[in-house]
C-alpha cells in the first residue's frame, strides 16, 4: 500500500480544519492564557501552524537534535500573519509528499536533545505524529477559544455552535 496519497488526502483535510480555528483568534488576544503552565494563544497557535513542516522534516532528514537545532518559533502578533505562516508551512509540507519519497517511509527518524532519545520511529509514524499533534493543539485551541467564547468551527462534523436544534 502506498502512503503518500493517504497522507496527502489527511493532510489537506486537516489543513482546511487548521486554518478555519486559527483564523477564529482574534487580534487583540495573542498574549492571553487560561493558566500560568499553559501556553498563550501566540506560542499555541504558531505552534500549529508550523507542525506541516515536520512532513518535510520527517522525509529529508533523519533526526531532530533540539540541542543542535533549538526551536525558534516564528513571531506572529496578527491572525492574517498567522494565516500566511499556515499557508507556507502547508506548502513546504505538501512538497514533500510527493512518490519520490514513498520509499523513504520506513527509514528511521530520531527525536532527541542531545544524548538524551525521546523517539525512534519510522519516518511514516513520524508523519503521523505530526498530524496528531496538529489535531492534539488544535484541540488545546479549542479549548482556549471556547473560554474567550469564540464560536468553534466543526472539525470532523458540526461544533455545538454550528449545530442546529
Amino acid at each position: 500500500m502506498e502512503l503518500i496519497p493517504i497522507f496527502l488526502k489527511e493532510f489537506e483535510a486537516e489543513a482546511l480544519t487548521t486554518r478555519n480555528v486559527l483564523s477564529r483568534i482574534s487580534n487583540d488576544k495573542y498574549d492571553w492564557q487560561p493558566h500560568p503552565k499553559s501556553m498563550t494563544i501566540r506560542s499555541l497557535a504558531t505552534h500549529i501552524a508550523e507542525m506541516p513542516t515536520w512532513v518535510s522534516l520527517a522525509l529529508t532528514t533523519d533526526e531532530l537534535d533540539f540541542a543542535a537545532a533549538p526551536y525558534d518559533p516564528t513571531i506572529i502578533n496578527n491572525t492574517k500573519d498567522l494565516l500566511a505562516l499556515l499557508e507556507k508551512s502547508l506548502v513546504e509540507g505538501r512538497a514533500e509528499l510527493i512518490p519520490a519519497n514513498e520509499s523513504k517511509q520506513i527509514e528511521n527518524w530520531t527525536l532527541r536533545n542531545g544524548e538524551i532519545i525521546y523517539s525512534v520511529q519510522a519516518k511514516y509514524e513520524t508523519i503521523r505524529h505530526a498530524f496528531c499533534q496538529i489535531v492534539h493543539h488544535r484541540a488545546q485551541l479549542g479549548v482556549l477559544l471556547r473560554l474567550l467564547d469564540v464560536p468553534i468551527p466543526g472539525s470532523y462534523g458540526p461544533s455545538a455552535d454550528e449545530t442546529w436544534m
